[in-house]
């Protein structure tokens, strides 16, 4: 055995097996010898032919590792897919940790080249936002300029708005309270007036009965109070005798001319006797015309003379202006005059003695079969409506001495 161990072939030199057990990490860690370039030739070309092996276990498994020496280095890199590497270098923000075998310096660099394509894929992304932000404020700086025009136009409108919601009611209030200060006493001064005129007629008329007086200014005084809401006009029907027609006649002017001079207005004056033959239709519309026009030129009251000399038809007319609710002048007066056929009225007569005389004389003079055709427009249910509107206050007039003999226009 001694003797064969001696035909046997020699060992291999010391460098020689040294380069046979050597591995890659251990040649990565040690200085590049003269004889190490044919090796890593030879482990380049293994490789490069284990790259190209199918079919093996290892590379159904797993993808190809390339491996390559740095020209004048010693470290040997191993490469994955670039693209894979830079996106989980860049989604993790962590670097490898290196071999411990690697030197500072290699470690150093790949870590700047890393953080160079992290900034290089990301920077083009913030370039293109930062542009997007400068566009966008562009843009944004003549919107907030229209937008603040707008604001301050609508804030002007609703300051307007405010100011002309607590000007007109104050200016209302102020005129209102001047208003209530002048009409009391302008109430006063017309009603001072209209009792001084009244009380003169009295003493000149001393024969009529006191109750003519006192219902007459009762009556008309409510008109000449403004504070007080008119829902009617007043109506007053004087009637008298035939002994008793000039004082008829005078008395209705007087009291008309003492309502209207104490508001300063005049008087509408109508004679139903110059239209008693006329024809009914163009007598109403000529009454209707005078009273309508005179009552919204100002005047305050009208006398109707000899109102049974109207014709029938025309009379009602009135009823447009004797309504109780919805007569077409409310603060105003009309006087109504009724002539009778009797000589004479007597004193002892009562009030509605006398109211009753007068309606069934104007029932006997409209309804009449003997009346001219002009008067066929009235009829028993009219005549019952006019006389409800025209009744409200019936007052006989006696004869006056004293009288001027020219009598009363």
């Amino acid at each position: 055995m001694v003797g064969s161990g001696d035909d046997e072939a020699p060992p291999p030199d010391g460098p020689g097996l040294k380069r046979r057990r050597k591995s890659p990490r251990l040649a990565a860690a040690r200085p590049e010898e003269p004889g190490d370039e044919v090796d890593g030739a030879a482990q380049r070309g293994a490789l490069q032919a284990d790259e190209h092996h199918f079919g093996t276990p290892d590379s159904l498994t797993r993808p190809p590792i390339k491996a390559y020496r740095s020209p004048g280095g010693t470290t040997v890199y191993f490469e994955e897919n670039p693209v894979k590497e830079n996106a989980k270098a860049c989604d993790s923000n962590e670097t490898e940790k290196p071999n411990i075998y690697t030197p500072l310096k290699e470690i150093k660099a790949d870590f700047l080249e890393k953080n160079q394509e992290c900034y290089s894929t990301s920077a083009p992304q913030s370039g293109s936002k930062s542009r997007y932000q400068s566009s966008t404020a562009k843009q944004s700086q003549p919107l907030a300029k229209n937008e603040g025009k707008s604001q301050d136009g609508f804030h002007k409108m609703w300051t307007l708005l405010l100011v002309l919601l607590i000007s007109v009611p104050l200016l209302y209030v102020l005129w209102s309270g001047i208003q209530d200060g002048t009409s009391p006493r302008r109430d006063a001064e017309i009603l001072q007036e209209f009792r001084a005129r009244m009380k003169k007629l009295k003493n000149t008329y001393q024969s009529q009965d006191p109750n003519l007086w006192r219902r007459a200014h009762a009556s008309l005084e409510k008109r000449l109070n403004s504070s007080h809401v008119h829902l009617e006009p007043a109506i007053l029907l004087l009637t008298a005798g035939q002994e008793a027609e000039k004082a008829l006649r005078c008395l209705s002017n007087e009291i008309a001319d003492a309502f209207a001079s104490s508001q300063n207005a005049t008087t509408i004056s109508i004679n139903g006797a110059d239209k008693a033959v006329r024809d009914s239709d163009a007598v109403k519309l000529e009454v209707d015309t005078e009273l309508s026009s005179g009552f919204s030129g100002g005047k305050k009251v009208a006398v109707v003379h000899r109102f049974e000399s109207l014709p029938a038809g025309s009379t009602l007319i009135f009823y447009k202006y004797c309504d109780h609710e919805n007569a077409a002048f409310k603060d105003v007066a009309l006087l109504l005059t009724v002539l009778l056929d009797e000589q004479s009225l007597r004193k002892s007569l009562t009030f509605q003695e006398v109211e009753e005389k007068v309606r069934d004389f104007l029932w006997a003079k409209f309804t009449s079969s003997d009346v001219p055709s002009s008067y066929n427009g009235m009829d028993t249910d009219k005549l019952s409506g006019l006389w409800s509107r025209i009744s409200h206050l019936v007052l006989p007039v006696w004869p006056e001495k004293g009288l001027p003999l020219e009598g009363c226009t």
